[in-house]
């Protein structure tokens, strides 16, 4: 558990955040430009002190009313918006930069494993000015795992790319979360990217902690704005049955039913997760036949709630222990009788699917 207690003046607001975080998987700090996020990732990690200010990480005291631990000291990896690479340094001199300065004892991450993770292979003998805005992030984070930290502080890695850069280093970030046994704290304004990668989520606004839990929870909470957004929608846990079919569809599981999508880089048995928008689906009150869509869920209705939009509604539907939603006018909920604990089909394109 990472334990803290910061309070923070800055010049329109103060930091005020008392946290308990997971020290598994990723966690998000979620909010708008200025809402204290990269703040409270710089109290993290050291470059910013204030006086009274509580830091545990797990049983290590970082930060309390007597004991202040420098950045070079704390066992973390930061990455920034911008890479920051040496440019006078080749990639695999940029990559064993940090290495070379651990300790031999505390080196539990070595170069060919990051090499792979990070997809870097091709880029080692080139100069930072010779890749893309993706590569050279995804050596950035490559250097940051070389020092082989116990935790990984990421502030908006993702900020200055182009969306095709951004589509380049997800699924490098996904791999990261899955096949590291390391906490991430993750920085971001966008969604998009927190739903895909986030487990757990802060969510800040004007330097306080609105809310704070798991991802899905958080994402269908009719309290909280994501609901009302235009992009609402809802994260899946699945598993998958079968990747890469003959027609280059995987079959995922969630709660004994199948979901079909194309996604690349899955593998049979491996656990995933799928964002679906409010918008992409559609209701029905028995399974259709003779249509082109190949994902229809059995859901419980929850309860139905007002959009910001007066003509539509927003439906919670469980599947399983999960919930998902979908957005409909309020015309199509009268025609259909739409009320609480009815059975109801969800219809989903597979192409709507991140």
């Amino acid at each position: 558990m990472i334990t803290l207690d910061f309070s923070l003046p800055r010049n329109h607001f103060t930091l005020e955040a008392n946290l308990q975080l997971p020290t598994q998987g990723v966690t998000a700090l979620f909010g708008r430009s200025g809402s204290g996020k990269t703040s409270l990732l710089r109290l993290l990690a050291g470059l910013e002190f204030q006086s009274g200010s509580r830091l545990l990480f797990r049983d290590e005291v970082w930060q309390n009313h007597n004991t202040f631990v420098p950045t070079h000291q704390r066992s973390l990896g930061y990455v920034f918006q911008e890479a920051s690479l040496f440019p006078h340094l080749r990639v695999r001199n940029n990559l064993e930069y940090g290495y070379h300065r651990t300790p031999v004892r505390e080196r539990q991450i070595h170069p060919p494993r990051v090499i792979e993770l990070m997809g870097i292979e091709a880029l080692l003998k080139y100069y930072p000015d010779q890749l893309s805005g993706g590569q050279r992030q995804r050596v950035a984070i490559g250097r940051a795992l070389l020092t082989s930290p116990k935790l990984l502080l990421m502030d908006e890695p993702m900020a200055s790319l182009d969306g095709t850069s951004k589509a380049e280093i997800l699924p490098f970030l996904e791999r990261l979360k899955d096949q590291l046994a390391l906490p991430i704290i993750y920085v971001s304004h966008s969604i998009e990217e927190v739903a895909r990668l986030a487990d757990h989520l802060v969510l800040l606004e004007q330097g306080q902690v609105i809310a704070q839990g798991d991802i899905q929870s958080l994402l269908t909470d009719p309290t909280l704005p994501f609901l009302q957004a235009e992009t609402a929608s809802t994260v899946l846990k699945a598993r998958v049955d079968q990747a890469h079919s003959d027609d280059h569809l995987s079959r995922l599981d969630i709660g004994g039913q199948s979901l079909f999508i194309s996604r690349c880089g899955l593998q049979d048995g491996q656990a995933t997760r799928v964002r679906i928008l409010a918008r992409d689906v559609v209701l029905a009150l028995s399974p259709p036949t003779s249509i082109s869509l190949l994902n229809c869920l059995e859901t419980r209705l929850i309860d139905l709630q007002p959009d910001s939009n007066p003509s539509q509604l927003l439906v919670r539907l469980g599947i399983g222990s999960q919930t998902m939603i979908a957005r409909v006018s309020r015309r199509s909920a009268t025609r259909l009788g739409l009320r609480e604990n009815q059975r109801v089909y969800a219809l989903i394109k597979g192409v709507a699917m991140r």
